[in-house]
């Protein structure tokens, strides 16, 4: 089970031009509840979005598997999206004139 997941930062340009797409990743979880490899087994089609995917879930915990009572390794797969916004964010406009976004 997933304990701490939070989501990866969604690229604010990829996010204006409303790229986005799903990254699947297969996860080995350690005993310790923390991924020990990550391998991507389908791309999003953007290799930023598969990067930042790979990277957030590097830094996830998870509730380790038991067998007999003892914690061991797992390998799960890990749909990661990346959703572009429904309605075009307002930063969109300074990045659109060549201007940094304000936060």
């Amino acid at each position: 089970a997933a304990l701490d997941t939070p989501p990866p930062q969604f690229p604010l340009p990829l996010a204006c031009a409303g790229i986005g797409g799903q990254t699947l990743l297969e996860v080995v979880v350690g005993a310790g509840g923390t991924p020990t490899r990550i391998t991507q087994l389908r791309s999003s089609g953007n290799e930023q979005l598969d990067r930042l995917a790979k990277d957030a879930v590097q830094g996830w915990t998870f509730r380790a598997a038991t067998r007999g009572g003892q914690p061991v390794a797992q390998t799960i797969q890990v749909p990661v999206n990346f959703n572009p916004p429904a309605e075009r964010p307002a930063a969109c406009f300074a990045l659109d004139a060549g201007h940094a976004p304000v936060p």
